[in-house]
């Protein structure tokens, strides 16, 4: 897969994470691919409903020891 943004929100918890994948999002052009890692366990719902109200597609989801990595497609 070809990520065009990878974003570190390691060590920041709710709501950050969610705040700076939209800024980085707000960024990018429609069909680019964001990837985001947290180590918010709380991270997989929230970036559930934020793909769900944005309208961004939520790609895939993965935990990897204490990461939780998110990639969204922009819209």
């Amino acid at each position: 897969m070809n990520i065009d943004i990878e974003l570190d929100t390691r060590g920041l918890n709710c709501p950050l994470p969610i705040l700076k994948a939209k800024k980085a999002l707000s960024s990018m052009s429609s069909g680019q691919v964001l990837r985001v890692l947290s180590t918010d366990s709380g991270s997989i719902r929230d970036f559930a409903a934020f793909c769900k109200q944005t309208g961004n597609e939520l790609l895939e989801q993965q935990t990897q020891d204490s990461d939780f990595i998110h990639i969204l497609k922009r819209r």
